[in-house]
């Protein structure tokens, strides 16, 4: 097994949880006998300091020429005063359309040993496990027209979507649901937008391929409420760009921290892997990042670039055992008070847990 990753660590936190992801992964190839290769390249603000560009062709030839993408953080204050394609957050949006990856896929699970770490009653998250597919090149982010008019004083935006756009997702949504619990819910705002009636039928469309998987819609304002009353009804949920991005977010408070969300764009010619917290600048270098979600990611990028879905498997395992050992960062100390460790002291707890169980695993299959 050969792998060439490129990783763009990016700004704020991004190069620490990066730095412990590809320690991770470091381990996987050693223990597993794999050729990963690394290659770190710089993008966003980072390489805006570096190149004078937020996305350096050097970087993206380098991302087209890989079998995966791990990236770290995008954004810093320092660049607040950049416009239009000069910020720092343009450079990623450009990776993303250059890769292609149109499904982002961003897992949500409440673990058993921190479910003391949401704000929501324990009861509530108890046994939440979902996935949310967001649509990832279409809608409101992509859409044209855009501009700012009246000198600053008027602004728009198009939200706009295709069918083939919607269909494309939906196979996705629906291909992740038939290895999990077989149920999607496609989320929309259908009694209003004219895009949410095309998205709403173009899946109800879809659903008729999937005999074995059901089909619910729900309204994104309704839903919003459900996701946080009701998590673990749920499975895959599907949405558009906009809606994905906001809801993604707020489900981070199932888990109880956006440092523990990991996030997947795939369909398209290289896959995109990265945490999903952002960059986080008011903590980074202070050593207390939660490297969970970017280790995550690193656990997706061996299921959906390698197919090493074992592996991927004895990362999850050995996150839920890290975190059942106590070994957390503060943003995850929960109402039991843990004692938070470093970023390097959690990543160094799962690098020894993914060892121990990847040799049990090859012994295993050795007798």
């Amino acid at each position: 097994m050969k792998l060439r990753i490129s990783v763009l660590p990016g700004d704020g936190i991004g190069p620490e949880v990066t730095r412990q992801a590809v320690a991770v992964l470091q381990t996987v190839s050693d223990v597993c006998g794999y050729d990963f290769r690394f290659l770190s390249h710089p993008i966003g603000g980072a390489a805006i300091e570096q190149d004078g560009t937020p996305l350096p062709e050097a970087t993206l030839a380098a991302c087209l020429d890989s079998d995966a993408v791990l990236l770290g953080a995008v954004g810093s204050p320092k660049f607040d005063h950049c416009v239009g394609d000069m910020r720092p957050e343009a450079g990623l949006l450009a990776l993303r359309r250059a890769l292609g990856g149109y499904a982002n896929l961003r897992p949500v699970r409440a673990y058993k040993a921190t479910l003391d770490c949401s704000p929501l009653h324990e009861d509530v998250v108890r046994d939440a496990d979902l996935l949310i597919v967001r649509e990832l090149l279409g809608g409101l982010y992509f859409g044209q027209p855009r501009a700012v008019e009246a000198g600053g004083l008027s602004a728009f935006n198009t939200m706009r979507y295709d069918v083939y756009e919607i269909e494309r997702v939906a196979h996705i949504a629906f291909e992740e649901a038939s290895r999990r619990r077989r149920l999607v819910t496609s989320v929309d705002k259908a009694n209003v937008l004219e895009t949410s009636q095309l998205w709403r039928r173009t899946v109800s469309q879809i659903a008729r391929q999937y005999p074995d998987v059901r089909l619910d819609h729900a309204y994104v304002d309704s839903f919003a409420m459900q996701l946080m009353t009701t998590p673990s009804r749920y499975d895959v949920v599907l949405t558009e760009n906009l809606f994905g991005d906001i809801l993604s977010d707020e489900a981070a408070v199932i888990c109880g921290s956006l440092g523990m969300l990991a996030s997947a764009s795939i369909g398209g010619r290289v896959a995109l892997y990265e945490p999903v917290h952002g960059s986080a600048p008011d903590i980074a270098g202070r050593g207390v990042a939660n490297p969970m979600g970017a280790i995550q990611t690193a656990a997706m990028l061996l299921r959906y670039s390698a197919n090493l879905c074992e592996e991927a498997d004895q990362i999850i395992a050995s996150v839920e055992r890290t975190l059942a050992n106590g070994f957390v960062t503060p943003d995850m100390t929960g109402r039991r008070k843990r004692v938070p460790s470093t970023t390097e002291a959690v990543g160094e707890s799962v690098v020894e847990t993914v060892t121990d169980l990847l040799q049990r695993q090859m012994a295993f299959h050795a007798v």
